[in-house]
């Protein structure tokens, strides 16, 4: 046992992200009764890299209240264009199906936790479609 494990005790358990791919989006992103925080990397990319750790680190921070799902771009060609995905790494956060808010670049973690805390998770926060090109991003995955 480390020394930091037996002054503040054992480390939780990490909580992984779902892997996601074209034929589990529609079950795991826009049918989950949680909402949804959609982590979309590349292999080869680094800021991809630099999130990984973050993600996992929110994963197991909101454990029950949120689901947090990751999609390999390079493996799921089908939902990158019914999503418009232009970029990795690129975070999307759903709600009751819907696309509220798309973040493409890399975040820090303060900026995903306060965007989960104050709109995803904000008690009497309603589902708005994400202000973004294209319209509704659900339409042929149901």
């Amino acid at each position: 046992m480390g020394l930091f494990a037996r002054l503040f005790g054992p480390k939780a358990p990490a909580v992984w992200p779902v892997h996601v791919d074209d034929g589990s989006y529609a079950a795991e992103v826009l049918r989950s009764p949680l909402p949804v925080l959609l982590d979309v990397w590349g292999p080869g990319c680094m800021p991809c890299k630099q999130l990984e750790p973050i993600v996992v680190r929110l994963a197991t921070r909101y454990q029950g209240r949120l689901k947090v799902a990751e999609i390999n771009a390079a493996a799921a060609p089908r939902t990158m264009q019914k999503l418009g995905i232009r970029g990795t790494p690129t975070v999307v956060y759903y709600r009751g199906g819907r696309e509220l808010e798309r973040i493409v670049g890399f975040r820090g973690e303060a900026y995903h936790a306060d965007y989960i805390e104050n709109e995803l998770l904000a008690d009497g926060a309603t589902a708005q479609p994400a202000r973004a090109l294209g319209g509704d991003r659900t339409s042929g995955f149901q």
